[in-house]
């Protein structure tokens, strides 16, 4: 009995410990939203709380993929917020789209999202639209985005790089497969 209790107690202390842990990132996370999107922070906390929906993703993973990316995302936009909410959201559900439909796991997609924020493009080949991983296939995915959509694509825009991506794999039936 003595053992059976103090497994239970282990337990519940661990259990007690994880939900602080995972509440503290949560709250962390929100303050990186609330700082990099003021007034339109709550659009992006509404956009996570349904993530685990329209990504697969929790809302805390949600925001801090949002975060790793959002502050090229706002230059790219001249630093409007409601337009990064926006692209940011499509962001995170074409990646999910994209590991549910290719079969590349999402930590390989954030990575390779992020590597484009700082306009570094060796992981573009990770998302399988074939696209090797350099500048210059950058540059022949966002050209064959503009065919497809009539829209001039720059490749020192963060916010266009993620548009062209949507064009291509909304082509390739991948948009809204999660």
């Amino acid at each position: 009995l003595l053992i059976g209790t103090g497994a239970v107690v282990t337990g519940a202390i661990g259990l007690v410990k994880q939900v602080s842990s995972s509440y503290g990132q949560l709250q962390q996370s929100i303050g990186g939203i609330e700082t990099l999107f003021g007034e339109s922070a709550q659009k992006v906390i509404e956009n996570a709380n349904n993530a685990y929906t329209t990504a697969g993703i929790s809302a805390n993973e949600y925001m801090q993929q949002v975060t790793s990316f959002s502050a090229s995302l706002l230059q790219s936009l001249g630093g409007d917020t409601q337009k990064a909410c926006d692209s940011a959201d499509m962001a995170i559900r074409d990646m999910a789209d994209n590991s549910n439909k290719m079969g590349t796991s999402m930590e390989m997609i954030t990575n390779a999202y992020q590597g484009f924020a700082k306009q570094n493009y060796t992981m573009l080949d990770n998302l399988k639209l074939g696209y090797g991983g350099t500048k210059e296939e950058m540059q022949r995915l966002l050209e064959d985005a503009t065919a497809l959509s009539g829209v001039e694509y720059d490749l020192d825009s963060y916010a266009d790089v993620v548009d062209a991506i949507h064009v291509i794999q909304t082509e390739m039936g991948i948009t809204g497969t999660t």
